[in-house]
């Protein structure tokens, strides 16, 4: 491993000759568009966080117009003034290898060239800072649009029941779904068109709020055994509708209409779906629409982190594996809920071996289903067994690169490890696979703040704010984005309005371990160290007991010397 003692950089001179001069601050790669006068990324359109010395790498790379740049003048440059060693470049050129993936071509953007360095393989193309802020600019300009980027917004429910809204939900949710397996399509997240929901928007403001080329709409209606789904892709671009349809079937039929809706849209942007791609799309995750039923009925309620909501989904996914014992994804939702439950609400030897058996029936259903593996690697994280629980993960993001969870369970198996660089980056994955989550960004803010890298920490407070407030105007109940944020709030200097948050998600959930031991967090970060450790012991008490998680959390470091938090600690054995 070498070590490389670097010296101070003009950021226009590399070694070798070559001289930026007066560089274009907007460069358009791809679908990828890098603003370097704002500092920001964005593909498709749609903003990639970026820590800040994997920006820098990228800059770099960028403005080296395709010439080859030695390690040293890449550490030169994104590190100026700064002894690193190179397997910090290493890190950094693993990332933007994972977030820019392949070209058109199937090659990756950066090619190593082996024992000399690296090269940006791509054509670049320049606009203007004016283009890369304005929507002509991008719509006509360097394009960054993605041609067949893709919203699903939530389809209308018309079955006229306030309760029917879960099987709305899960529909349009599954229907995202399945036009991600398609590699020509990029679809964009759930979470990237929940606000989006019941919303009375015309078609400008969806563009302007999504920048997608085709929206797809729709409605729902189901009446007993029958059901009516209608759905139209229309070009943003001109609001004119290039596709539309109408099914009315048996029920049992949802599956294979949500199968036809993806097909036929990729016909109509005339996408060819490779047969791999095809039988990703045909298959069926239960042949029980019951059994769908209580699987979407969890789904809806899994991740509102309140103990209610954790055991009512537990028991949804449990009937639909009553019913169909060949549900893989219901098992993996058991399994969930159990390690969920274990972590944060009651550490019962009864929640782990559920979590351990039920995310191993998953797996050994459907071995080829990313969410079973990312299940899994959570599941067996719990008993310690962490290089199983990597693997898993390794697993289910070759599966599925695009799965939130399988970054964010890794993340949380490295804090409970104490391999804090390892969780910063795996929770930096996280937000950009879903950029609009407020959970990653800030717990990756508390592991930065923790290993001294404030910048870093300050960076994914301020998204981790910014999604938590967009969060909330959704849903202004939400307990768990309250604290978060009260946390952001703090570590970004707002105190008064960080006590309110904190107050607010007291005031929502009282008695929730997870509520009380973040408030905890909150005051040992104040220094009311006394207040800080009855607030935790109310968490312990109320089943709190994830002790790693304790163990190496930063917030509470000023609380290790005190006697009352090591008889907490000893209590945990």
């Amino acid at each position: 491993m070498s070590t490389v003692q670097l010296g101070l950089s003009n950021g226009n001179t590399f070694q070798g000759g070559l001289h930026l001069v007066a560089q274009p601050e907007v460069h358009h790669f791809g679908p990828f568009l890098l603003d370097t006068r704002e500092r920001r990324l964005l593909r498709d359109g749609i903003p990639v966080p970026l820590r800040h010395r994997v920006f820098e790498t990228l800059r770099v790379l960028v403005e080296g117009r395709g010439r080859l740049l030695t390690k040293d003048v890449l550490m030169q440059e994104v590190w100026p003034d700064v002894i690193v060693e190179e397997n910090n470049l290493q890190t950094n050129i693993s990332a933007l290898r994972k977030l820019l993936g392949e070209d058109a071509d199937g090659n990756s953007y950066i090619e190593t060239v082996p024992r000399a360095g690296y090269r940006l393989r791509t054509q670049i193309a320049y606009a203007s800072p004016q283009q890369a802020t304005s929507r002509e600019g991008l719509g006509k300009g360097s394009e960054p649009r993605a041609r067949n980027s893709i919203a699903v917004l939530y389809f209308e429910n018309l079955s006229g029941e306030k309760d029917d809204e879960y099987f709305r939900d899960g529909i349009t949710e599954d229907v995202i779904t399945e036009l991600g397996k398609i590699k020509g399509v990029r679809v964009f997240p759930r979470s990237a068109v929940l606000a989006l929901r019941d919303q009375p928007l015309g078609m400008a403001k969806i563009r302007d709020r999504l920048d997608a080329a085709y929206v797809v709409e729709g409605s729902i209606r189901r009446a007993h055994d029958r059901l009516r789904v209608t759905a139209r892709l229309t070009d943003t671009a001109t609001s004119h509708a290039v596709w539309s349809e109408r099914y009315d079937r048996n029920l049992d039929d949802v599956f294979a209409i949500q199968d036809e809706i993806a097909q036929s849209i990729a016909g109509a942007l005339r996408i060819v779906v490779s047969d791999q791609e095809k039988r990703a799309i045909k298959k069926i995750p239960t042949r029980d629409v019951q059994a769908y039923d209580y699987y979407l009925r969890g789904r809806q309620v899994i991740f509102q982190y309140r103990r209610e909501s954790m055991e009512f989904a537990r028991q949804m996914f449990a009937r639909a594996t009553v019913i169909d014992p060949t549900y893989a994804a219901a098992f993996a939702g058991v399994a969930d809920c159990s390690a969920f439950l274990y972590m944060y609400f009651e550490a019962s030897e009864n929640n782990l071996r559920e979590a351990n058996s039920a995310s191993l029936r998953a797996v050994q259903l459907d071995p080829e289903s990313a969410e079973a593996h990312a299940s899994r690697g959570l599941a067996v994280s719990l008993e310690h067994r962490y290089e199983e629980s990597h693997r898993e993960f390794d697993l289910a993001v070759r599966l599925n690169p695009a799965l939130f969870q399988a970054f964010y369970y890794r993340a949380r198996a490295y804090v409970a490890q104490g391999k804090m660089e390892l969780a910063a980056h795996a929770f930096e994955q996280a937000s950009e696979v879903d950029p609009n989550d407020y959970q990653a960004p800030s717990l990756a803010g508390g592991v930065y703040m923790g290993l001294g890298m404030k910048s870093e920490a300050d960076a994914c407070f301020r998204r981790g704010l910014v999604a938590a407030e967009r969060y909330l105007v959704m849903a202004p109940n939400d307990a768990r984005a309250y604290y978060l944020g009260a946390l952001d709030l703090f570590h970004l200097g707002d105190r008064s309005r960080s006590l309110e948050w904190a107050s607010r998600a007291l005031e929502i959930e009282p008695h929730e371990p997870a509520v009380l031991y973040n408030i905890s967090g909150l005051y040992a970060l104040q220094g009311h160290s006394e207040q800080a450790i009855t607030f935790l012991e109310r968490a312990i008490a109320n089943g709190y007991s994830h002790k790693q998680w304790i163990l190496h959390d930063s917030d509470l470091d000023s609380l290790r010397d005190e006697k009352r938090f090591k008889e907490l600690l000893r209590n945990l054995e």
